[in-house]
């Protein structure tokens, strides 16, 4: 037997305004597509931004159902629209923010469920090359990794299945 271990960094920001001009404005645009997120069921409203190799954005919120396993979530949303719009192309960075209307923090940084992850995870496999993440809420810390794969160190891929 032998005991391994998984360790990596991150960088964690007091707020936004320690980050690149660019990281910035991608965190304030995912902060604020918030709003367009439909969660009539759990008032947790979730916003991402992708920044893609060629400069563009695009965005994407949570679309809750009242079947609740026929959402989608913000990162997911986000990126089946960089891949249908923009196909080919790398992604860069993903910026994802929250807003809880249901009277609870807003001030703390959001992680990609697990799903999501796998996702990322399968995307930054697919263009072999890291996708950075930033997370936040409306306020308050930032925290910047540097690749998807630190969210799903064991993640399944596609070279588990030849």
């Amino acid at each position: 037997m032998t005991t391994q271990k998984f360790t990596f960094e991150y960088v964690s920001y007091p707020d936004s305004s320690e980050l690149s001009p660019a990281d910035e404005q991608l965190l304030t645009r995912a902060r604020k597509v918030t709003e367009n997120a439909y969660a009539p069921y759990s008032n947790f409203f979730v916003g991402a931004v992708i920044l893609l190799a060629n400069g563009e954005t695009v965005q994407g919120t949570n679309q809750e159902n009242a079947s609740f396993p026929v959402g989608i979530c913000a990162e997911r949303t986000a990126l089946s629209t960089a891949s249908s719009l923009y196909p080919g192309v790398g992604i860069d960075t993903i910026a994802v923010s929250y807003c809880n209307k249901n009277g609870g923090k807003n001030d703390a940084p959001i992680s990609p469920c697990g799903i999501c992850r796998q996702t990322i995870t399968e995307y930054e496999n697919r263009q072999q090359k890291p996708i950075r993440i930033i997370m936040s809420g409306q306020s308050g810390k930032v925290y910047v990794l540097q690749t998807a794969k630190h969210l799903l160190p064991f993640g399944f891929t596609a070279e588990d299945m030849e």
